[in-house]
């Protein structure tokens, strides 16, 4: 129950920052629409399609669920820097319980944002069917990673800091190494290799299975995805037990 309040207490504090869930619900809308403009734009005569409908709503899908590492860490490291923190330490939550109290209210966002953007794909082509409503459920666990991401960066760094690696850093890194403007197998070599090692490609490949029906490729993909959540996870919830015992 006191991780429910806990929760309930940062959901409050995201529905008071609009912008926040307005940017994280309205721009993979917007990245939506302008490729799907530049795919309209090419002259039929040559016989090609730069961003096909479900390959493209998969990828940014996955790609919008970057910015949930930003509002976690954002929300964690805002707390710490204020007394909250402090007075939040005496009540009898463990470390564990802090963390999930922050995931909790971000979950439903992720979902939301991921059948907003599907449904919203609908204009541009994409054919309804119950893979959304999947879509929409497989999306919880990349958001279960990016957001235990943002967990370890706002435990570990000021909000300033978070800005930028949660910001700057981590959505050039998932949207360079993600295969969704280009296919990586093109580049090739160690570029990636790398990209295969690391959980974003397959965030984007877990989604667009799930579009495109190949459900036998769903769970390879995200198991590899939930290994990194699980891991990263527990280093937070270790930083956070360490940060506990040092501010006490």
């Amino acid at each position: 129950m006191r991780t429910l309040a806990f929760a309930s207490r940062n959901a409050k504090e995201l529905q008071r920052d609009v912008l926040t869930v307005i940017f994280g619900i309205g721009f993979p809308l917007v990245l939506l629409t302008l490729l799907s403009i530049i795919n309209s734009s090419i002259p039929k005569e040559a016989h090609m399609t730069l961003f096909e409908i479900k390959s493209l709503t998969g990828g940014i899908s996955a790609f919008g669920l970057v910015f949930l590492s930003l509002f976690s860490a954002l929300l964690v490291s805002k707390d710490r820097c204020t007394a909250f923190i402090i007075r939040l330490y005496t009540s009898p939550l463990k470390p564990s319980s802090y963390i999930i109290g922050y995931i909790l209210p971000l979950i439903p966002m992720a979902v939301a944002q991921t059948l907003v953007t599907c449904l919203f794909a609908l204009i541009f082509g994409l054919e309804f069917s119950a893979n959304i409503l999947l879509a929409a459920v497989v999306s919880i666990v990349p958001a279960f990673l990016y957001i235990s991401i943002g967990l370890l960066c706002g435990t570990a760094f000021s909000d300033k800091m978070v800005g930028i690696l949660c910001g700057a850093v981590l959505t050039n890194l998932s949207a360079w190494l993600s295969n969704i403007w280009f296919d990586l197998s093109l580049v090739g070599g160690t570029f990636e290799k790398i990209a295969g090692f690391l959980p974003f490609v397959h965030c984007v490949n877990a989604l667009r299975a799930v579009l495109d029906g190949d459900y036998a490729q769903i769970f390879p993909e995200l198991l590899w995805v939930f290994a990194y959540a699980v891991v990263i996870f527990a280093c937070a919830v270790y930083l956070f037990n360490r940060r506990m015992k040092q501010d006490k």
